[in-house]
């Protein structure tokens, strides 16, 4: 069996201001979950511990922590939240343990409903026992039933070095008495005679003989200890008194606490190993083969005190688990990267999204396709409130300074800048793009690409004919917008308003910052400076050509008369290597190294105002996509 859905009403931030009873038909969360690994991730405050608390609320867990509702359960000072759970894939085994309350679904699949309707006034929370059933109030869950339904859980930020140390009570000992090695045992295990041996030993090396009883040691201290020990005990009692050592008294538990797991050969072991030897042993209750109720583990933040190398090593073994089923919590961009994207879960806009195929529009190629490219890196998409899918270094690096120009910081506002490193921008803009229709995923997505189309100018430096224009991929104004519409058209679909397009209004990036007459000369610059360090790179040595050239970067372009057009295709003609204007060398200059400096002599510029940026007509798109991330456009 295995948890397939959760339903919350009015749940810690998953609810509504609508009174419970006038929506008990429509649930604040209606979540599903996979037979197998489940990953929750998103941002701070998005809602992954609210969905973990609630399960773990109704169906309590193995390691019997202390759980029952709080007044912050309740949805803004709501009276009332309810839970509902739905188990499918039971076996025959695991459905005699439920038969009064299991139902028959449309497909006549049996499944389970667990129903926990909480409800209080101003002054204490009322008793609720968890009930099960069709019906919509159920009936009640008997505590052996529920028994079967108990779940593993990790929190986060856990003590696993407390966890794993014997002491009396200790985690070791209840997770072994839970398990077929030791369960049921208790007054026949082989251990307890191991142990009444070992207990005689002790006895008898305090009297000062071997274990055999009848051979002396030729140490006696232990035998003088007791008969110091002796000497105050028959004084406060009388001669027929004397003390008895033992180290268990013959109860499976006691012998249990005095056990602590470790690393064999490992000394000292740090957190992460702790953390990873603990998950091993708790998942013990993942693999009892005569059990037959659920086994289902809530690990909050797996990579704590992990390693990316170990939450890598992790998370490759859970994938493979078969017969059990996880659901986790996760921050970590690693993990993320790593998981399957159809196990993943993401949170966010008050409610949940999984990312199976059933869910989203991606195609079973796009799943591959992210799978091979969806990196660290990219995957912090998943943790960010916007995101700016962009295709290459250049607006990758450009991006941020030109946003904090305008007045977005967008690390501020967490909005990722996703440098997707090629045009397949369709296969990322899925992942955001839902099947079922006014399901919106609440974060903003901008679309920065290239229009890529070329001017004519370029027509012109290649002697080609207008009546070619359209076979070279040559702008004139009728093709200009028509590409644009056709390239939104691709990005855009009308059940995901908040994925955008945004086009570059001519050729590239790099032109269209070139076309801008407030950045076009600081633009020039920021290529000269590039070009010369390149020149560095090869180990050149006098580069005052290089430097003369940029000091009389106002000169150039006779003195920046020419049109706007002849001086942005020259400078890109420049960045591409294909003519040289300032009397260098003729050579490709590296895009990112042009970004990199341009973003600098920008954020250094005083000069160059949100206003006047706002204004420019050429940079306009890249300004309305950044607004559109961060939720301002």
């Amino acid at each position: 069996m295995y948890l397939s859905n959760l339903k919350l009403w009015n749940f810690r931030k998953y609810g509504t201001a609508q009174e419970y009873k006038d929506k008990v038909d429509s649930s604040d969360l209606n979540l599903n979950f996979s037979n197998g690994l489940n990953v929750l991730i998103g941002a701070n405050d998005s809602g992954k511990t609210a969905i973990i608390d609630a399960i773990k609320l109704v169906l309590k867990t193995h390691s019997y922590d202390y759980i029952r509702p709080q007044v912050e359960d309740f949805f803004n000072g709501s009276n009332r939240f309810r839970i509902e759970l739905t188990f499918y894939g039971l076996t025959d085994e695991e459905a005699k343990n439920f038969i009064e309350w299991l139902g028959h679904d449309a497909d006549k699949k049996v499944f389970l409903r667990l129903i926990y309707d909480v409800s209080k006034n101003d002054e204490r929370i009322f008793p609720s026992d968890i009930k099960a059933g069709v019906t919509v109030d159920g009936s009640q869950l008997t505590a052996e039933a529920r028994e079967y339904l108990k779940v593993t859980y990790l929190k986060p930020l856990r003590d696993a070095e407390n966890e794993l140390i014997a002491k009396k009570g200790s985690r070791v000992s209840q997770i072994f008495m839970g398990d077929e090695a030791f369960k049921g045992k208790e007054k026949t295990h082989d251990l307890l005679e191991e142990f009444r041996v070992f207990n005689e030993s002790i006895k008898y090396y305090f009297k000062g003989l071997k274990s055999d009883g009848t051979t002396a040691l030729t140490d006696i201290a232990g035998k003088e200890l007791k008969n110091k020990i002796d000497i105050y005990i028959q004084s406060f009692y009388d001669a027929s008194h004397e003390s008895d050592f033992t180290v268990a008294n013959g109860k499976l538990r006691e012998i249990l606490e005095k056990i602590s797991i470790s690393i064999k050969d490992e000394m000292n072991l740090g957190l992460g190993t702790l953390n990873r030897l603990f998950m091993a042993t708790e998942l013990i209750h993942l693999s009892r083969s005569s059990y037959h109720g659920l086994n289902l583990a809530l690990i909050e933040e797996l990579e704590a005190h992990l390693h990316p190398q170990a939450q890598m090593q992790v998370i490759e073994k859970l994938q493979i688990e078969s017969g059990k089923q996880l659901i986790l919590t996760t921050h970590s961009p690693n993990l993320a990267s790593k998981v399957k994207l159809k196990n993943l879960i993401v949170c966010n806009n008050n409610s949940a999204f999984p990312m199976g195929e059933s869910n989203t529009k991606l195609q079973p190629t796009d799943y591959k396709f992210l799978e091979r490219f969806l990196d660290t890196t990219k995957a912090n998409l998943f943790f960010a409130k916007g995101v700016i899918l962009v295709e290459g270094w250049a607006e990758e690096i450009l991006i941020p300074t030109l946003a904090k120009k305008i007045g977005f910081d967008l690390t501020q506002h967490q909005i990722s800048v996703v440098n997707v490193a090629n045009t397949a921008f369709l296969r990322y803009v899925k992942i955001f793009q839902r099947e079922k229709e006014g399901e919106n995923f609440g974060i903003n997505v901008s679309v920065i690409t290239d229009l890529d189309l070329r001017p004519k100018a370029y027509a012109d430096s290649k002697n080609i004919n207008a009546s070619d224009y359209r076979k070279n991929n040559i702008v004139d104004a009728f093709d200009t917008e028509e590409e644009k519409r056709n390239k939104i058209q691709k990005y855009e679909d009308s059940n995901s308003p908040s994925v955008k397009a945004f086009i570059s209004t001519a050729w590239t990036l790099e032109y269209c910052i070139a076309q801008s007459e407030l950045l076009r000369k600081t633009f020039f610059k920021s290529v000269l400076l590039s070009h010369k360090e390149q020149k560095l790179d090869t180990g050149m040595k006098d580069i005052s050509s290089y430097d003369i050239v940029i000091t009389n970067i106002d000169d150039h372009f006779t003195k920046w008369t020419e049109s706007t057009d002849d001086i942005a295709f020259k400078t890109y003609w420049q960045i591409l290597g294909e003519e040289n204007y300032v009397g260098t060398a003729k050579e490709k200059i590296s895009k990112s190294i042009i970004a990199q400096h341009f973003a600098e002599l920008l954020n250094n510029d005083n000069s160059i105002t949100k206003e006047a940026l706002e204004a420019e007509e050429s940079v306009r798109y890249l300004i309305e996509a950044i607004k559109h991330a961060c939720g301002s456009h």
